[in-house]
Protein backbone atom coordinates (compact mmCIF):
# COMPACT_ATOMS: atom_id res chain seq x y z
CA UNK A 1 0.00 0.00 0.00
CA UNK A 2 1.03 3.59 -0.92
CA UNK A 3 2.50 5.78 1.76
CA UNK A 4 -0.33 8.55 2.46
CA UNK A 5 2.21 11.74 2.67
CA UNK A 6 1.33 15.55 2.62
CA UNK A 7 -0.59 16.62 -0.29
CA UNK A 8 1.35 18.96 -2.58
CA UNK A 9 -0.28 21.30 -5.28
CA UNK A 10 2.27 22.04 -8.43
CA UNK A 11 0.56 24.55 -10.46
CA UNK A 12 -2.66 21.51 -11.58
CA UNK A 13 -0.54 18.38 -10.52
CA UNK A 14 -1.05 16.91 -7.05
CA UNK A 15 1.48 15.05 -5.40
CA UNK A 16 1.30 12.95 -2.33
CA UNK A 17 -1.95 12.61 -0.43
CA UNK A 18 -3.40 9.91 -2.37
CA UNK A 19 -2.47 11.09 -5.50
CA UNK A 20 -1.16 9.20 -8.53
CA UNK A 21 3.07 9.25 -9.27
CA UNK A 22 3.46 11.55 -11.90
CA UNK A 23 6.68 11.63 -14.15
CA UNK A 24 8.54 14.50 -14.83
CA UNK A 25 11.93 15.18 -16.50
CA UNK A 26 14.17 18.63 -17.28
CA UNK A 27 14.77 20.31 -20.26
CA UNK A 28 18.83 20.53 -21.55
CA UNK A 29 18.56 23.16 -23.84
CA UNK A 30 21.24 25.86 -22.74
CA UNK A 31 19.25 28.51 -21.04
CA UNK A 32 19.83 31.07 -23.61
CA UNK A 33 18.04 29.28 -26.13
CA UNK A 34 14.86 30.58 -25.20
CA UNK A 35 13.18 29.12 -28.45
CA UNK A 36 14.62 25.44 -27.96
CA UNK A 37 13.84 25.40 -24.69
CA UNK A 38 10.49 26.30 -25.76
CA UNK A 39 10.13 23.88 -28.49
CA UNK A 40 11.50 20.91 -26.30
CA UNK A 41 9.28 21.51 -23.73
CA UNK A 42 6.04 21.46 -26.03
CA UNK A 43 7.71 17.94 -27.47
CA UNK A 44 7.87 16.81 -23.72
CA UNK A 45 4.94 17.67 -22.82
CA UNK A 46 3.39 15.82 -25.55
CA UNK A 47 5.27 12.78 -24.80
CA UNK A 48 3.20 12.34 -21.19
CA UNK A 49 5.71 14.31 -19.51
CA UNK A 50 3.79 15.77 -16.31
CA UNK A 51 6.20 18.15 -14.38
CA UNK A 52 8.78 20.00 -16.21
CA UNK A 53 12.14 21.15 -14.95
CA UNK A 54 14.38 23.93 -16.21
CA UNK A 55 17.68 25.31 -15.12
CA UNK A 56 17.58 28.61 -14.37
CA UNK A 57 21.07 29.91 -13.61
CA UNK A 58 21.08 33.49 -14.08
CA UNK A 59 18.92 36.46 -13.51
CA UNK A 60 18.75 36.48 -17.21
CA UNK A 61 17.44 33.11 -17.75
CA UNK A 62 13.67 34.25 -16.02
CA UNK A 63 12.73 35.35 -19.12
CA UNK A 64 12.37 31.05 -19.66
CA UNK A 65 9.12 31.00 -17.32
CA UNK A 66 6.81 32.82 -19.26
CA UNK A 67 8.01 31.92 -22.72
CA UNK A 68 7.72 27.79 -21.45
CA UNK A 69 5.03 28.48 -19.12
CA UNK A 70 2.58 30.35 -22.46
CA UNK A 71 2.99 27.45 -24.71
CA UNK A 72 2.64 24.08 -22.23
CA UNK A 73 -0.60 23.04 -20.01
CA UNK A 74 1.97 21.06 -17.47
CA UNK A 75 3.60 23.20 -14.20
CA UNK A 76 7.32 24.36 -14.87
CA UNK A 77 9.54 23.83 -11.96
CA UNK A 78 12.66 26.24 -11.53
CA UNK A 79 16.02 24.27 -10.77
CA UNK A 80 18.14 27.23 -8.85
CA UNK A 81 21.36 26.73 -7.04
CA UNK A 82 22.96 29.23 -4.04
CA UNK A 83 21.62 32.70 -5.89
CA UNK A 84 18.34 33.31 -3.46
CA UNK A 85 17.76 36.63 -5.70
CA UNK A 86 16.85 34.03 -8.99
CA UNK A 87 14.36 31.98 -6.64
CA UNK A 88 12.29 35.25 -5.86
CA UNK A 89 12.22 36.47 -9.25
CA UNK A 90 11.42 32.79 -10.74
CA UNK A 91 8.70 33.07 -8.12
CA UNK A 92 7.14 36.81 -9.48
CA UNK A 93 7.41 35.21 -12.55
CA UNK A 94 4.80 32.75 -12.14
CA UNK A 95 6.73 29.35 -11.27
CA UNK A 96 4.91 26.25 -10.42
CA UNK A 97 7.59 24.64 -7.83
CA UNK A 98 11.07 26.03 -6.82
CA UNK A 99 14.19 23.13 -6.44
CA UNK A 100 16.83 24.32 -3.92
CA UNK A 101 18.86 24.07 -1.17
CA UNK A 102 17.79 26.31 1.46
CA UNK A 103 21.29 25.96 3.18
CA UNK A 104 23.09 26.98 -0.06
CA UNK A 105 21.62 30.29 -0.85
CA UNK A 106 23.13 32.59 2.61
CA UNK A 107 22.38 33.94 5.45
CA UNK A 108 18.73 32.89 7.15
CA UNK A 109 17.75 36.56 6.54
CA UNK A 110 17.43 35.05 2.92
CA UNK A 111 16.03 31.74 3.48
CA UNK A 112 13.39 33.41 5.08
CA UNK A 113 12.62 35.47 1.98
CA UNK A 114 12.58 32.46 -0.45
CA UNK A 115 10.25 30.99 2.18
CA UNK A 116 7.89 34.04 2.68
CA UNK A 117 7.44 34.36 -0.56
CA UNK A 118 6.94 30.92 -1.68
CA UNK A 119 4.33 30.35 0.78
CA UNK A 120 2.57 33.91 0.28
CA UNK A 121 2.23 32.27 -3.71
CA UNK A 122 1.61 28.91 -2.46
CA UNK A 123 4.95 27.82 -4.74
CA UNK A 124 6.21 24.39 -3.13
CA UNK A 125 9.44 24.33 -2.55
CA UNK A 126 12.00 21.05 -3.51
CA UNK A 127 14.80 20.20 -1.47
CA UNK A 128 17.51 17.98 -3.55
CA UNK A 129 20.38 15.97 -1.57
CA UNK A 130 22.39 13.95 -3.34
CA UNK A 131 25.67 12.70 -2.40
CA UNK A 132 27.77 14.65 -4.12
CA UNK A 133 26.54 17.56 -2.50
CA UNK A 134 26.49 16.70 1.52
CA UNK A 135 27.41 19.68 3.57
CA UNK A 136 31.09 19.55 4.81
CA UNK A 137 30.25 18.71 8.49
CA UNK A 138 27.89 16.07 7.44
CA UNK A 139 30.36 14.38 5.36
CA UNK A 140 32.76 14.44 7.73
CA UNK A 141 30.77 12.62 10.27
CA UNK A 142 30.18 9.80 8.24
CA UNK A 143 33.32 9.75 6.35
CA UNK A 144 31.59 9.52 2.88
CA UNK A 145 27.67 9.78 1.83
CA UNK A 146 25.56 7.05 3.33
CA UNK A 147 21.94 6.85 3.80
CA UNK A 148 22.01 8.11 6.80
CA UNK A 149 24.00 10.91 5.86
CA UNK A 150 21.44 11.75 3.07
CA UNK A 151 18.72 12.35 5.37
CA UNK A 152 20.56 14.18 8.11
CA UNK A 153 21.28 16.21 5.16
CA UNK A 154 18.12 16.91 4.11
CA UNK A 155 16.35 16.99 7.61
CA UNK A 156 18.73 20.28 8.06
CA UNK A 157 17.36 21.58 4.78
CA UNK A 158 13.47 20.11 5.89
CA UNK A 159 14.40 22.50 9.26
CA UNK A 160 15.68 25.89 7.59
CA UNK A 161 12.00 26.18 5.94
CA UNK A 162 9.98 24.78 8.82
CA UNK A 163 11.63 27.21 10.95
CA UNK A 164 10.18 30.21 8.63
CA UNK A 165 6.62 28.18 8.44
CA UNK A 166 6.71 26.87 5.45
CA UNK A 167 5.68 23.37 4.94
CA UNK A 168 5.25 22.76 1.20
CA UNK A 169 7.71 20.57 0.80
CA UNK A 170 9.13 17.78 -1.75
CA UNK A 171 12.47 15.65 -0.73
CA UNK A 172 14.68 14.31 -2.97
CA UNK A 173 18.08 11.96 -2.31
CA UNK A 174 19.21 10.94 -4.97
CA UNK A 175 22.52 9.00 -5.77
CA UNK A 176 24.21 7.19 -8.66
CA UNK A 177 24.43 4.09 -6.49
CA UNK A 178 21.28 2.70 -6.22
CA UNK A 179 21.67 0.58 -3.26
CA UNK A 180 21.83 3.40 -1.59
CA UNK A 181 19.61 5.66 -3.06
CA UNK A 182 17.14 3.03 -2.28
CA UNK A 183 18.32 2.48 1.72
CA UNK A 184 18.18 6.25 1.80
CA UNK A 185 14.71 6.98 0.72
CA UNK A 186 13.32 3.98 3.23
CA UNK A 187 14.77 5.81 5.34
CA UNK A 188 13.64 9.06 4.53
CA UNK A 189 9.65 7.52 3.92
CA UNK A 190 10.17 6.35 7.95
CA UNK A 191 11.44 9.90 9.40
CA UNK A 192 9.11 12.53 6.84
CA UNK A 193 5.83 12.93 5.66
CA UNK A 194 6.55 14.98 2.41
CA UNK A 195 6.42 14.04 -0.68
CA UNK A 196 9.40 11.81 -1.95
CA UNK A 197 10.66 12.59 -5.74
CA UNK A 198 12.29 9.30 -6.87
CA UNK A 199 15.42 9.31 -8.67
CA UNK A 200 18.62 7.29 -9.72
CA UNK A 201 20.87 10.16 -10.42
CA UNK A 202 23.35 10.24 -13.51
CA UNK A 203 22.22 6.46 -13.88
CA UNK A 204 24.11 6.78 -17.43
CA UNK A 205 23.34 6.05 -21.11
CA UNK A 206 19.64 4.37 -22.11
CA UNK A 207 20.58 0.43 -21.89
CA UNK A 208 21.84 0.72 -18.40
CA UNK A 209 20.35 3.90 -16.98
CA UNK A 210 16.93 2.05 -17.55
CA UNK A 211 18.30 -1.18 -15.59
CA UNK A 212 19.33 1.27 -12.55
CA UNK A 213 16.53 3.44 -12.28
CA UNK A 214 13.65 0.23 -12.49
CA UNK A 215 16.01 -1.22 -9.77
CA UNK A 216 15.93 1.87 -7.67
CA UNK A 217 12.84 3.59 -8.43
CA UNK A 218 11.04 0.48 -9.07
CA UNK A 219 12.09 -1.49 -5.43
CA UNK A 220 10.42 2.31 -3.95
CA UNK A 221 7.18 1.88 -5.92
CA UNK A 222 6.93 -1.88 -5.15
CA UNK A 223 7.16 -0.58 -1.24
CA UNK A 224 4.91 2.11 -1.61
CA UNK A 225 6.92 5.06 -0.94
CA UNK A 226 7.42 7.72 -4.11
CA UNK A 227 5.19 10.62 -5.13
CA UNK A 228 6.86 11.83 -8.40
CA UNK A 229 9.98 10.30 -10.38
CA UNK A 230 12.51 11.08 -12.57
CA UNK A 231 14.27 8.56 -14.82
CA UNK A 232 17.78 10.28 -15.81
CA UNK A 233 19.27 9.15 -18.71
CA UNK A 234 22.08 10.39 -20.95
CA UNK A 235 20.27 9.87 -23.80
CA UNK A 236 16.56 11.70 -25.28
CA UNK A 237 14.21 12.93 -22.83
CA UNK A 238 11.14 11.49 -24.58
CA UNK A 239 13.05 8.20 -23.82
CA UNK A 240 12.94 9.00 -19.51
CA UNK A 241 8.93 9.96 -19.96
CA UNK A 242 8.63 6.18 -21.30
CA UNK A 243 10.66 4.68 -18.66
CA UNK A 244 9.32 6.09 -16.01
CA UNK A 245 5.98 4.70 -17.35
CA UNK A 246 6.90 1.32 -18.29
CA UNK A 247 8.43 1.15 -14.67
CA UNK A 248 5.25 2.22 -12.80
CA UNK A 249 3.23 -0.30 -14.84
CA UNK A 250 5.71 -2.84 -13.82
CA UNK A 251 5.21 -2.18 -10.48
CA UNK A 252 1.34 -2.27 -11.60
CA UNK A 253 0.68 1.41 -10.19
CA UNK A 254 -0.26 2.71 -13.67
CA UNK A 255 -2.95 1.28 -15.68
CA UNK A 256 -3.22 2.97 -18.70
CA UNK A 257 -1.61 1.22 -22.16
CA UNK A 258 -0.96 -2.67 -23.18
CA UNK A 259 1.78 -4.79 -20.52
CA UNK A 260 2.73 -7.17 -23.15
CA UNK A 261 3.81 -10.31 -21.92
CA UNK A 262 5.81 -13.09 -24.06
CA UNK A 263 7.56 -16.35 -24.10
CA UNK A 264 11.13 -16.27 -24.02
CA UNK A 265 10.99 -18.96 -26.71
CA UNK A 266 12.82 -22.45 -26.49
CA UNK A 267 12.86 -25.50 -28.83
CA UNK A 268 8.98 -26.39 -29.43
CA UNK A 269 8.84 -22.47 -31.55
CA UNK A 270 8.07 -22.62 -34.96
CA UNK A 271 7.78 -19.54 -35.50
CA UNK A 272 9.60 -16.16 -35.49
CA UNK A 273 8.47 -15.12 -31.96
CA UNK A 274 11.13 -12.24 -31.44
CA UNK A 275 10.05 -10.93 -34.73
CA UNK A 276 6.48 -11.16 -33.97
CA UNK A 277 6.62 -9.66 -30.15
CA UNK A 278 8.51 -6.48 -31.66
CA UNK A 279 5.73 -5.46 -34.01
CA UNK A 280 3.39 -6.49 -31.71
CA UNK A 281 4.82 -3.96 -29.21
CA UNK A 282 5.13 -1.32 -32.00
CA UNK A 283 1.77 -1.89 -33.36
CA UNK A 284 0.13 -1.62 -29.93
CA UNK A 285 1.92 1.30 -28.15
CA UNK A 286 -0.59 3.82 -28.81
CA UNK A 287 -3.41 1.92 -27.59
CA UNK A 288 -5.05 3.21 -24.24
CA UNK A 289 -6.54 -0.22 -22.59
CA UNK A 290 -5.77 -1.20 -19.33
CA UNK A 291 -5.15 -4.97 -21.23
CA UNK A 292 -2.61 -7.45 -21.14
CA UNK A 293 -1.34 -9.03 -24.34
CA UNK A 294 0.36 -12.19 -24.53
CA UNK A 295 2.63 -13.24 -27.32
CA UNK A 296 3.49 -16.78 -27.07
CA UNK A 297 5.02 -19.17 -29.51
CA UNK A 298 4.12 -22.69 -28.67
CA UNK A 299 0.14 -23.78 -29.43
CA UNK A 300 0.42 -26.33 -26.90
CA UNK A 301 1.12 -24.53 -23.71
CA UNK A 302 1.12 -20.91 -24.77
CA UNK A 303 -2.52 -20.14 -23.91
CA UNK A 304 -2.21 -21.98 -20.46
CA UNK A 305 0.76 -20.44 -19.55
CA UNK A 306 -0.63 -16.97 -20.22
CA UNK A 307 -4.06 -17.87 -19.02
CA UNK A 308 -3.74 -14.58 -17.11
CA UNK A 309 -3.78 -12.42 -20.66
CA UNK A 310 -6.65 -10.69 -21.65
CA UNK A 311 -6.07 -12.10 -24.89
CA UNK A 312 -2.77 -13.25 -26.88
CA UNK A 313 -1.70 -15.29 -29.89
CA UNK A 314 0.12 -18.63 -30.18
CA UNK A 315 2.50 -19.35 -32.98
CA UNK A 316 2.53 -22.86 -34.36
CA UNK A 317 3.85 -24.28 -37.46
CA UNK A 318 2.86 -21.74 -40.17
CA UNK A 319 -0.33 -20.59 -38.41
CA UNK A 320 -1.19 -19.73 -34.98
CA UNK A 321 -4.33 -19.44 -32.54
CA UNK A 322 -6.18 -15.94 -30.80
CA UNK A 323 -6.79 -17.02 -27.60
CA UNK A 324 -8.92 -15.28 -24.48
CA UNK A 325 -7.68 -16.17 -21.31
CA UNK A 326 -7.37 -20.16 -21.99
CA UNK A 327 -10.36 -20.28 -24.52
CA UNK A 328 -9.30 -20.44 -28.21
CA UNK A 329 -11.01 -17.69 -30.42
CA UNK A 330 -10.20 -18.99 -33.75
CA UNK A 331 -6.70 -20.41 -35.59
CA UNK A 332 -5.24 -17.97 -38.53
CA UNK A 333 -2.20 -18.81 -40.71
CA UNK A 334 1.03 -17.27 -39.34
CA UNK A 335 0.66 -13.84 -41.76
CA UNK A 336 -2.91 -13.09 -40.09
CA UNK A 337 -2.01 -13.38 -36.50
CA UNK A 338 -1.46 -9.98 -35.83
CA UNK A 339 -4.18 -8.37 -38.34
CA UNK A 340 -6.82 -10.64 -36.24
CA UNK A 341 -4.97 -10.21 -32.95
CA UNK A 342 -6.24 -6.34 -33.76
CA UNK A 343 -9.58 -6.72 -34.71
CA UNK A 344 -10.47 -8.94 -31.12
CA UNK A 345 -8.31 -5.89 -29.29
CA UNK A 346 -10.87 -3.52 -30.78
CA UNK A 347 -13.52 -5.71 -29.52
CA UNK A 348 -12.52 -5.35 -25.64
Amino acid sequence: MKKLTKEINIGRVKIGGGNGIAVQTMLNVPAEDIEGNVKQAIEIEKAGCQILRVALPTLESIKLIEAIKSKISIPLVGDIHFDYKIALAAAEAGIDKIRINPGNIGTEDRVKAVANTCRQKNIPIRIGVNGGSLEKEILAKYGHPTAEALVESAAYHVSLLEKYDFDDIVISMKSSNVRLMIDAYRLAADKFNYPLHLGVTEAGTKHMGIIKSAVGIGSLICDGIGDTIRVSLTDNLTEEIKAGYDILKACGVYKKGVNIVSCPTCGRTKIDLISLAKRTEEVLKDIDKDITVAVMGCVVNGPGEAKEADIGIAGGDGCGIIFKHSEILEKVSEEKLLERLIYHINKI
